[in-house]
């Protein structure tokens, strides 16, 4: 079931998108080149008792997982597509490209939110990668409005991304947030318009591309850490997510300071 949050419920939700922002925002000024995602990790852990909020990833045991996640955010380098284990052996450099994903309580409410960005000097085409998602992110929150469907969504993202030739992951989708991580109903990043569930007034989504800059098809470290999936060809990819919730005009972003 698609649940309605109510007003002074998504006031929550705002209050604690904008600590998440910050959050995002502040761990990646703070990384550098000779850190390892386990410092980072470190570093956000923090920023949460900083701020007073919960890191809902931290503990939570999705189905597919033989074990509860074991820390508070993912982060994913290079071919990494998402859900990365920070580890105190994986070594950031300069050129690498890092995903940030997380997920915080603030008052009761869940609000979810991601950031790709570069490490220094990056390619042409992996700043075209990070331009075009987060640009598909943008074009999919256009398309979340009262009288569209979820099909427009993930319509608007997937026309948006073919246009520059970047894969798109279709293991992974976006998905409703706000009582849980994960709440129905599911956001394709690719699908057809008209098609899927009407997106209505108080409904909370978390809208999130994934591209790689070649095979879509990924692979899922199942012997590894549990979590981590991977592109199949080794390209790099890119991952933007924010939580927005319908209202009458549109969709508001939540997760932003």
């Amino acid at each position: 079931m698609i649940t309605k949050k109510k007003p002074e419920e998504i006031e929550r939700l705002r209050k604690g998108g904008r600590i998440l922002a910050r959050i995002l925002r502040e761990t990646k000024e703070y990384a550098k080149p000779g850190m390892s995602t386990g410092d980072l990790e470190v570093y956000a852990h923090g920023l949460t008792l900083k701020y007073g909020v919960e890191p809902t990833l931290l503990g939570y045991h999705p189905v597919f997982a033989d074990f509860p996640y074991p820390a508070c955010m993912c982060i994913s380098v290079n071919d990494t597509v998402q859900h990365g284990v920070p580890r105190d052996d994986e070594i950031l450099a300069d050129g690498d490209i890092i995903n940030l994903d997380m997920s915080i309580g603030y008052e009761g409410m869940i609000v979810d939110s991601g950031i790709t960005f570069g490490l220094g000097t990056i390619t042409q085409r992996e700043e075209e990668l990070l331009k075009v998602t987060r640009e598909a992110l943008k074009e999919g929150i256009k398309a979340a409005k009262p009288g569209n469907r979820i099909g427009d969504i993930s319509h608007a993202i997937e026309t948006y991304i073919r246009r520059y030739g970047l894969g798109i992951v279709e293991d992974l989708a976006g998905h409703g947030v706000g009582y849980k991580n994960h709440e129905e109903p599911m956001i394709p990043n690719l699908g057809k318009a008209g098609t899927g569930p009407a997106i209505q007034v108080g409904h909370v989504y978390a809208i999130e591309p994934i591209t790689t800059i070649g095979s879509p098809d990924v692979l899922y470290d199942d012997e590894g850490d549990g979590y981590s999936i991977f592109t199949a060809d080794g390209s790099k990819s890119a991952h933007f997510e924010h939580t927005v919730v319908i209202t009458e005009k549109g969709a508001e972003i939540m997760t932003q300071e």
